[in-house]
């Protein structure tokens, strides 16, 4: 079982499901030649694809094409249902953060059939993932820096004030759908940049006030 960690505050919660959001910021969405969503567009990725700080990104044997894709991670601390954008933040544990690691060529292929895409989100140590810091100690979500570089080489340099849905409306959103429940994590959507790494690539990615991950690929 997959564990999210608040070190500052010495909480443990089992990870549930990941939700993440796909074409959240719009430079992001132009640069894969996808409109840009009126409502939010979710996938899912199991527990099992999460690794942490230092573990290894390994590319299936089908795909020829991996792209990383930076996210700030949100974790759920209470279980919230039907919640309202005014009250969504009362439920946040903390933030983090995750690379969403995307099988491009294979969900390219998916998507052209109509298909899903779970095979190219969800294969195992698809969800780098960083200990958490205490949501009170992040003042403003809405305002933090977010870096991605491959071997050194900056690709990803973005702002989370250009997320299209912000927070409470994404909680407000996926609560309306299904219950979340402790545990639970939320990948928020990536700025422009992503591109794809190789075995032997070192990822290293920061978040400003938030935290960093360093992973190697192979």
């Amino acid at each position: 079982m997959k564990t999210a960690k608040i070190p500052a505050t010495n909480q443990q919660f089992p990870i549930g499901k990941i939700v993440c959001l796909a074409r959240n910021y719009a430079e992001h969405a132009k640069e894969l030649g996808n409109e840009t969503p009126v409502a939010p567009v979710l996938f899912m990725k199991p527990a099992s694809s999460v690794i942490g700080d230092g573990e290894t990104v390994r590319i299936p044997s089908y795909s020829q094409e991996c792209h990383y894709e930076l996210e700030l991670a949100v974790l759920i601390g209470k279980q919230c249902r039907a919640v309202s954008a005014e009250k969504a933040f009362e439920y946040v544990a903390g933030y983090g953060v995750g690379i969403d690691m995307t099988l491009r060529d294979v969900q390219n292929q998916l998507k052209a059939k109509g298909l899903p895409w779970e095979i190219a989100k969800g294969f195992d140590t698809s969800c780098p993932l960083s200990d958490f810091v205490p949501a009170g100690t992040v003042p403003d979500p809405h305002n933090l820096s977010l870096k991605l570089a491959v071997n050194g080489e900056g690709r990803q340099d973005g702002c989370s004030s250009a997320m299209i849905n912000r927070i409470p409306e994404i909680i407000a959103h996926i609560t309306g759908i299904f219950t979340l429940e402790p545990g639970d994590v939320i990948l928020t959507g990536t700025p422009a940049g992503v591109g794809p790494v190789r075995a032997g690539d070192v990822m290293t990615a920061e978040i400003e006030a938030v935290g960093c991950l360093t992973i190697p690929v192979a």
